[in-house]
């Protein structure tokens, strides 16, 4: 009895204070066209270039582009990289840039030993590009004529070095709506998002390479995509160096402004959790271990202790309560999150041991390429 109380304390008391988070999160999120407000109406519009590294992306590829061109921020550069791809992506961008002279096409390099693909192929742009900012965006990404105004408004008014938006998930599969918003859960259930501009500290940082926004001077300052040229979550090491450098970033959430259809069914959702979880987290094996064996303890079993004792009602209601406030924040499906929650732990622990193994035995597979 006192082994099940102290036990019983113990999850209910975590999984309080990371109900607290995700309330703090629903109350407080920056998100674009939501509390980060519009964009100004100003006659001195910067250069800015969007960078687009592209690899087999031809079904998304012309309406990342028309999207781009379609900005009310007319000032604008769209050059794509060709990573090799073996379909239709290249040429679809070269009919394109015959109709507007805003897009070019660049070939992409043999892949030099020490780096990862989309890491030198967003160098390659970047030394390209003349824009006085410089937007990352994935071809998945589908942004509203406003987005890039908004995001130079809020990185010039809150005096930022790099602005990122983890784009609200398009699912088109229930599938993938089992995976993908595992990825929203465990940033909004564990990380005060609004922290990440607040706080000077580098344990404070989240960003998403589907969109980042940077001044050229903190691209240059902070070596750029060089410096973590070999990183598999290279997002997340650029937000470290901004932070470690000194400068301010904000973190935000796309709402419907900024959203993406990046994974179409439940096994390419996987693929796209395993390349990122274990990595995500920069943390020796063994933590990372300890740390998703901790989130099955506190959010799952008690949905099976909760049909021996009533007592573990409380922190079954208190995860799904916060399933469903993480839920909202990203314009996922509540009740798929909610009633689905258990299988998904179990799809999280899965998939936490299955990036572990990829990662150590270097065998990551992305976009027919080995990482």
């Amino acid at each position: 009895m006192i082994i099940e109380l102290i036990l019983f304390s113990v999850i209910t008391g975590f999984a309080f204070i990371t109900f607290c988070v995700s309330v703090y999160n629903l109350l407080t999120a920056p998100v674009p066209g939501k509390n980060l407000g519009s964009p100004e109406n100003n006659e001195s519009l910067p250069f800015l270039s969007i960078l687009i590294p592209a690899r087999n992306e031809e079904e998304n590829i012309a309406t990342c582009v028309r999207n781009c061109l379609n900005q009310n921020h007319p000032n604008i550069e769209v050059i794509v990289l060709d990573d090799n791809s073996e379909d239709r992506t290249g040429e679809i961008v070269e009919g394109i840039a015959a109709e507007d002279d805003r897009v070019k096409l660049l070939r992409g390099e043999p892949l030099p030993k020490g780096w990862l693909g989309k890491n030198w192929a967003c160098h390659q742009l970047s030394e390209e590009a003349k824009g006085e900012y410089l937007l990352f965006i994935d071809a998945d990404v589908i942004l509203r004529e406003d987005a890039i105004a908004i995001a130079l408004n809020t990185l010039k008014k809150s005096n930022l070095s790099m602005f990122s938006v983890f784009p609200t998930q398009l699912l088109n599969s229930f599938g993938s709506s089992l995976v993908i918003p595992l990825m929203n859960w465990l940033l909004l259930n564990f990380l005060p998002l609004k922290q990440v501009y607040k706080s000077k500290s580098p344990k404070f940082v989240a960003a998403n390479g589907q969109f980042i926004l940077m001044t050229r001077n903190a691209y240059a300052a902070t070596g750029g995509h060089s410096a973590v040229r070999d990183k598999v979550v290279e997002d997340m090491e650029l937000s470290r160096l901004i932070k470690r450098s000194g400068m301010r970033m904000m973190t935000a959430l796309g709402g419907e402004v900024i959203r993406c259809r990046m994974y179409s069914g439940f096994l390419s959702s996987i693929r796209g959790f395993t390349k990122n979880f274990y990595a995500g987290f920069d943390i020796p094996a063994v933590l990372f271990v300890i740390m998703i064996t901790f989130f099955v303890l506190v959010y799952l079993v008690p949905f099976v202790f909760v049909f021996f004792n009533t007592i573990w009602v409380a922190p079954v209601l208190l995860t799904l309560f916060s399933r469903w406030f993480t839920s909202r924040i990203s314009n996922s499906n509540s009740v798929v999150e909610v009633l689905f929650h258990p299988i998904q732990m179990i799809i999280m622990y899965f998939t936490g041991w299955r990036s572990l193994y990829f990662t150590k035995t270097g065998i990551i597979e992305w976009k027919g390429r080995t990482l």
